[in-house]
């Protein structure tokens, strides 16, 4: 793994999922992350056990870290994260809104005392609006942002199957993070960021929201299919098994009627001349789409659709995606032993396994920590 961040200290008073994703990616870019955890460890260690005794959350968002375990409702503990802080050139808290600065390290003030300080206060909902003051967990926040009202089938909503408001805000204050770095080494300045669960996600709701507000277009649940795009989703082959395919634009869906369905009356039928008219009259599509799908095998009808020219792939199950054979592993060590954890998206230099540093045991570091920082017990 590159070492972009070596130099760079992240102190992490964290838990759950978007702020421990956000200093596990610094820490992945070669930044020293030293994570703060309650006395009694962060909650997401006993989100569950199912990897080797341990929290499959935890260990995918907290290697590569130094773990120290502080009560900040005691003064010197506090005292401790003070003379931590000042040599750190990032702050990243995510705990229930006004708790940090109740404990005197809010991020208005640690840039007061520490102008060169990053700071990164991630919430539910932010620091303003109607609903700042609340706890907001993932779900939470799918739902009031309208994500629960387009997931899911016609029958009703669903949940998306990943924390992905986390998830985004994790990846939006990695973002900001890294440009207020770009600042600081420009004009010697820090800044503060505010991340919010909900404004991370509703960035992602842009297009209901924009087909809506000027068009009063309303986003359908439309299952394993694309709201949006026809035909564009699932089919049932003559195995039993699911092909999804996707028709992007005129030109493939020329190929498809013509290569695929052996059907060229279809490309300019009044139905379906062009996506809208195909989404207005999908279930008639589908009536021919399924039909074709019926009669040959997934392997054959992805044959098929490579010689058209188009996108598709296997509707898999996880127990398929832990043997695919497309997917990276690299090793992690943990007070468990070693795991393998799918590896980071970016490939830098054709390096495809990168080396992780270690998730640390709850407080693995305390005592290195407070002696390092001047408090030692």
């Amino acid at each position: 793994m590159r070492k972009a961040l070596e130099g760079i200290t992240v102190v992490a008073v964290e838990q759950a999922v978007a702020a421990p994703y956000a200093s596990s990616r610094l820490a992945d870019a070669g930044a020293r992350v030293i994570k703060v955890e309650r006395p009694e460890g962060d909650f997401a260690r006993n989100y569950d056990k199912l990897v080797r005794g341990q929290s499959a959350y935890f260990v995918w968002l907290n290697r590569g870290k130094e773990s120290i375990c502080l009560d900040l409702t005691v003064e010197q503990d506090r005292g401790v994260l003070e003379s931590i802080v000042a040599q750190a050139d990032v702050f990243i808290q995510n705990l229930k809104p006004g708790s940090i600065t109740k404990l005197g390290f809010g991020s208005a003030d640690l840039r007061k005392r520490h102008p060169r300080l990053i700071t990164c206060d991630i919430s539910g909902f932010g620091d303003g609006g109607a609903l700042s003051h609340l706890k907001a967990y993932d779900l939470i926040v799918q739902a009031e942002t309208g994500l629960c009202a387009i997931t899911g089938t016609a029958q009703g909503s669903a949940r998306v199957g990943v924390s992905v408001c986390d998830i985004s805000a994790g990846m939006t204050a990695l973002n900001a993070i890294l440009q207020a770095l770009l600042v600081r080494e420009r004009t010697g300045e820090g800044t503060a960021i505010h991340v919010s669960l909900f404004d991370a996600i509703a960035d992602w709701m842009n297009v209901p929201v924009l087909q809506f507000d000027y068009s009063g277009y309303h986003t359908a649940r439309a299952g394993v299919n694309h709201p949006s795009l026809a035909p564009y989703g699932a089919y049932r082959c003559a195995d039993g098994k699911d092909v999804i395919f996707s028709v992007q634009n005129d030109r493939e869906w020329v190929n498809f009627c013509t290569k695929f369905l052996k059907r060229p009356e279809l490309i300019r039928h009044p139905d379906f001349g062009d996506n809208m008219d195909r989404i207005r009259n999908r279930a008639s599509l589908d009536e021919i789409v399924v039909g074709r799908f019926a009669q040959i095998s997934s392997h054959e009808a992805m044959r098929e659709l490579e010689a058209a020219g188009l996108a598709y792939g296997g509707l898999n199950q996880i127990e398929d995606v832990a043997k695919h054979p497309h997917l990276r592993r690299i090793p992690v060590s943990t007070p468990a032993g070693d795991i393998h954890v799918i590896a980071p998206g970016a490939i830098f230099d054709g390096e495809t396994t990168p080396v992780l540093r270690p998730v640390p045991a709850r407080g693995a570091h305390s005592e290195i920590l407070r002696t390092e920082f001047g408090h030692s017990s």
